[in-house]
């Protein structure tokens, strides 16, 4: 037997008055977590909601999202989440994709109408039978006309309820790819993914029960939810929930919580760095006191940035890498070894990594190829998908699409992803190597490097770039500037300068977006 939600019921009876979630003025203990989980399990199970049923789940950071997700886990249902910023028409496509039965949405904001746009899923969907509206404030009725609300579900219900015996081989969630080649597939994730990943990142970050957890990481995504929240309710931490990520905000929480664990993307590390007059308007040493370790993720982070904030925080910051694919986690920075700056560490306990060429044939030490993986954090494979799942994962390795090198001491550098890699007159251009040398430029905030196409040379090299805050620079400054910095083959012949960056709801640059424009 294996159920991830077995976690939440361990330690609601080992440590039931400990907070296990605060979120502004609230503060929620595992007993009353694990209670309020058990409600949410027993009104889908009402529903007719059992074993093996999808259940979509599109919520931010809010107590509610844990509620329902260690709920529907108690059903050995599978959650399915799904990205807040989506419209009608997509979420529609994520419910029929996953055969979900069961829909919980929050009502959402003005600014973002989430409750509706998953309303207008739900119906032009067809195919699930069940939307519940989760209300911000549990007492008022739905905001939606015909839709049932969560407090409604839960009502009456009783506070106890069996855990579903489920297998190490059972499907817990599935994670929708961000779809950037093609329609999102779906990676089922199983318990023994889960369970494995939390364990290996327990014993990466070194995580305890005292540890306060700040999740400013979508919980929908694989990084926040299975980092952050599962390897908090294993140890039986605290969670500090932000229902968006905003650098003053995240600051204030540091402070007022004493956090030992920050999690993020290098945007978010970078806003952070860069947020005016942050040594006036917070305690940065009281952050640097409490905070134990930071982790990035989900992006190249860059060397300098990593460099000035562990000079500012005086923590450790320790780089991972991983996809939906594998659980997320697949490799790491540890405690016990050197942390390299630049790498992403090596593989975890129990997963190894390789570096191929397009044969599937091993490169020499050092050399660039496509980073492959296998191990525990595998995923099943695509829903539904058999043709994709056998495209991705040959003769037992996970083919991550990223291109890497790796050294004698198995520690892993990511180099980018192969379909952002530019072919410059025959030339290849990592855009990663070129950000981390603009990154070193002290008017410069962010950077992504892009092809662009060119009739001779099929592509050239651009940079779109973000100042700092008070500083100035132009395109012909910058790029006079990287020109003497880099191989002629490589320096940016056209820079933009803009004022924000698209992104997507985890804090990654959006390049396709970029390319388009």
């Amino acid at each position: 037997m294996m159920n991830v939600a077995a976690n939440l019921v361990r330690n609601a009876t080992l440590l039931p008055d400990k907070v296990a979630i605060r979120f502004g003025e609230r503060a929620i203990s595992y007993a009353e977590f694990d209670r309020a989980a058990n409600q949410v399990a027993n009104g889908l199970r009402a529903l007719g909601v059992g074993r093996g049923d999808k259940v979509a789940l599109a919520c931010p950071n809010l107590p509610y999202f844990p509620i329902a997700y260690y709920g529907i886990l108690k059903l050995g249902a599978v959650v399915v989440p799904i990205n807040v910023l989506l419209k009608g028409a997509e979420i529609a496509y994520h419910l029929k994709d996953s055969d979900s039965r069961a829909f919980l949405c929050f009502e959402g904001t003005p600014d973002l109408p989430l409750g509706q746009a998953g309303w207008d899923g739900f119906r032009e969907a067809g195919t699930c039978e069940h939307f519940v509206l989760i209300m911000g404030d549990p007492s008022k009725p739905a905001v939606i006309e015909g839709a049932n609300t969560l407090a409604q579900l839960m009502r009456d219900q009783p506070a106890a309820c069996d855990l579903v015996l489920t297998v190490a081989d059972d499907t817990a969630v599935i994670l929708y790819t961000s779809g950037t080649t093609g329609r999102p597939k779906g990676a089922e994730l199983t318990h023994s993914n889960l369970m494995m990943n939390s364990l290996c990142n327990k014993g990466l970050m070194k995580l305890v029960a005292d540890d306060v957890h700040l999740l400013v990481l979508p919980l929908f995504h694989s990084f926040g939810q299975v980092v952050q929240m599962n390897g908090a309710v294993l140890c039986g931490a605290t969670m500090v929930l932000l229902p968006r990520f905003d650098p003053d905000a995240a600051l204030a929480a540091m402070v007022r919580h004493q956090v030992t664990v920050f999690a993020g993307v290098p945007t978010m590390y970078i806003a952070i760095l860069n947020l005016p007059d942050a040594d006036q308007r917070h305690d940065l040493r009281a952050i640097a006191a409490s905070m134990r370790v930071g982790v990035s993720g989900g992006a190249a982070l860059p060397v300098e940035v990593l460099r000035q904030f562990e000079r500012k925080f005086e923590v450790t910051i320790l780089e991972g890498y991983g996809l939906s694919e594998t659980s997320p986690v697949a490799t790491f920075n540890q405690f016990e070894f050197e942390c390299v700056p630049g790498s992403v560490g090596q593989a975890i306990a129990g997963v190894e990594v390789r570096i191929v060429d397009t044969h599937d044939l091993p490169v020499p030490v050092g050399e660039i190829g496509e980073v492959v993986i296998r191990g525990h954090n595998i995923m099943k494979g695509y829903y539904k998908r058999p043709e994709a799942t056998a495209e991705a994962i040959r003769n037992g390795w996970f083919h991550s699409g990223d291109l890497g090198r790796m050294d004698e001491r198995g520690y892993v550098y990511i180099v980018d992803r192969l379909k952002d890699m530019i072919i410059r007159g025959g030339f290849n251009v990592y855009p990663r190597e070129l950000e981390e040398v603009m990154m070193a430029h002290e008017a410069i905030a962010q950077v992504a490097v892009i092809g662009v196409p060119e009739p001779v040379l099929g592509e050239e090299v651009k940079a779109v770039v973000m100042l700092k805050s008070g500083r100035q620079a132009s395109a012909e400054e910058l790029i006079a500037w990287c020109k003497e910095r880099m191989a002629a083959y490589k320096y940016p012949r056209h820079i933009d300068i803009v004022a924000a960056m698209p992104m997507t709801a985890t804090g990654k640059i959006l390049k396709r977006e970029m390319r388009s424009a």
